[in-house]
């Protein structure tokens, strides 16, 4: 056997062998070199002054040890076991950061973080922290080849969470994120935790061709954010985000014009927001206090930003736990298509388990066309004790003139809490064709299943519906539909609600379905279908 194959097979055993070329893959066995190393060597940060000591600012021999591995043609820079307060790291390059177990990075206390860089004048198309990188604790712009590797911590301590609170991101010199990352390419993210990462746990904006994998975020806001990015795989990821979403593509106007964020692939994923903050870090799993108030959010989600759309996305075998549900929403112009959902289990979800919504908000440019959604096949899921008041299954909604097309939905199992009453069944669901996107916004909804509206050609089929509780709304809620099937559906043999009420349907089929008769409607305007 080679030299070069017995140490190549050595640092697979490690569970090395996967780095990227151009990073150096010894990087945990190499012994820390000097100013002035060669090319792929490992620069220590601690042989350019850093004392890890978690009160000295370590930033200036960062950020040393970073430009030397970038002057030497790449590098990996390693952080070797201890706390490195520091304010903005900037990446570079052919640059790797190693952090190696009992590593932390730790964002300082005080308002010495780079400048939020100007972003007008399309900055009012997003929220603050959505239109500045440099006030991160790790970012980068315009690079390649980079990557941040290691199963040590960055702990956001320092950082605003960007609210109303102090600090605030609008403060000049406050840090508003852990990692940031503006048009980039070949970007790898793997093995790390964070802690507490501020208004995003990681923000990637124009990047392409980027790996996240295996990465556990325990934070008070957004986890993941993949934003106006191509080609991106997110693996192996949990996420504890009990004030915000756990993993979200967005499609924002934030480089000053619509870029679509597409081919994009998240799976083995846990998205959770029931747990206290740090406690999914530390093993311990505490959830909140029963007298606490938080709305756990922890969800994936494609939206609220949505300017420049979402193409080729595919969520698969993941697992949502104590948190909202699953949201598409193209509300600002987007072009929501091609996207599976499938292999996916739900408990305890505080918010509608599925959402679908082609929306009018608008918020980019004058003279943008609605946006379209549409395409769109969920599959292969359970959903467990979801809350019922905003639907307990789905909401599926566009806008009169813009409707929702091309929907597949098979192979669900749907428990939730019931007890919808006869006065939610008569309640109408305002249009909010402007509106803001979130579910609990349209308030308690006439359906215990399913609501949809305004929506062309939906087909479900194999789907399960079940209650904890009698639920007087109808099980299925549609109005302004053209084309809907339903067949092999399964309601609660004991209801004495509503299986259908139907408002403005158009070519509508039922076949081989649990309480209910096979029927086929051409069009009606007005029916109520119950059990058969």
């Amino acid at each position: 056997m080679s030299v070069f194959r017995r140490d190549f097979l050595k640092l697979a055993s490690a569970g090395l062998a996967g780095a990227t070329p151009g990073i150096s893959l010894g990087a945990q066995a190499q012994t820390a070199q000097m100013p002035g190393a060669g090319t792929n060597s490992v620069f220590d940060v601690k042989a350019y002054g850093a004392r890890g000591d978690g009160a000295t600012i370590d930033t200036p021999a960062i950020n040393k040890a970073i430009e030397a591995a970038s002057a030497a043609g790449g590098g990996t820079v390693r952080f070797p076991a201890g706390t490195y307060a520091s304010y903005s790291i900037h990446l570079k390059s052919n640059v790797v950061l190693y952090l190696e177990i009992g590593a932390t990075i730790l964002a300082a206390s005080g308002s010495n973080y780079d400048a939020a860089e100007p972003n007008k004048p399309w900055e009012d198309y997003q929220d603050y922290g959505h239109n500045h990188w440099h006030n991160s604790l790790i970012w980068g712009e315009g690079i390649h080849d980079v990557a941040i590797l290691g199963p040590g911590l960055i702990w956001g301590k320092g950082l605003s969470r960007g609210s109303s609170e102090e600090p605030k991101a609008e403060t000049p010199g406050n840090g508003n994120k852990a990692i940031a990352l503006k048009n980039c390419h070949n970007v790898l993210l793997r093995d790390f935790s964070i802690l507490k990462g501020g208004h995003f746990g990681v923000l990637a904006t124009g990047v392409d061709n980027m790996t996240v994998d295996n990465l556990k975020i325990d934070t008070d806001r957004d986890g993941i954010d993949i934003d106006c990015c191509h080609n991106v795989r997110v693996s192996n990821c949990s996420v504890n985000s009990p004030w915000d979403d756990g993993i979200c593509p967005k499609s924002s106007f934030a480089l000053g014009y619509a870029r679509a964020t597409e081919n994009v692939t998240i799976t083995n994923c846990y998205v959770t927001g029931t747990y206290v903050l740090g406690t999914m870090l530390d093993g311990t799993y505490k959830r909140w206090p029963a007298d606490f108030k938080v709305a756990p959010t922890g969800r994936i989600k494609c939206g609220t930003e949505s300017n420049g759309g979402f193409k080729n996305i595919t969520i698969s075998n993941c697992v949502f736990d104590g948190c909202r549900g699953f949201a598409l929403e193209s509300v600002d112009g987007a072009l929501l298509e091609d996207i599976t959902f499938t292999g996916v289990t739900m408990r305890d979800c505080t918010n509608t388990p599925l959402f679908l919504r082609l929306g009018s908000r608008m918020r980019g440019p004058a003279g943008v066309p609605v946006g379209t959604l549409k395409r769109v096949i969920i599959s292969n899921v359970v959903s467990y004790n979801s809350a019922s008041q905003f639907s307990g299954a789905g909401l599926i909604m566009g806008i009169p003139s813009n409707p929702i097309e091309d929907i597949k939905i098979n192979d669900l199992y749907m428990e939730h809490r019931g007890g919808g009453t006869p006065e939610m069944a008569a309640r109408v669901v305002p249009q909010m064709e402007q509106g803001y996107p979130e579910p609990y916004r349209f308030g308690e909804i006439p359906a215990g299943g399913f609501f949809i509206r305004n929506v062309n050609n939906i087909e479900f089929t194999n789907v399960e519906l079940s209650w904890s509780k009698p639920d007087a709304r109808p099980v299925f809620y549609l109005n302004n539909v053209n084309g809907a099937e339903f067949f092999r559906i399964k309601t609660p043999k004991a209801t004495s609600s509503a299986i259908f009420e139907l408002k403005n349907v158009q070519d509508f089929s039922v076949g081989l379905s649990r309480n209910v008769k096979d029927i086929h409607l051409d069009k009606v305007d007005q029916k109520t279908i119950t059990s058969s």
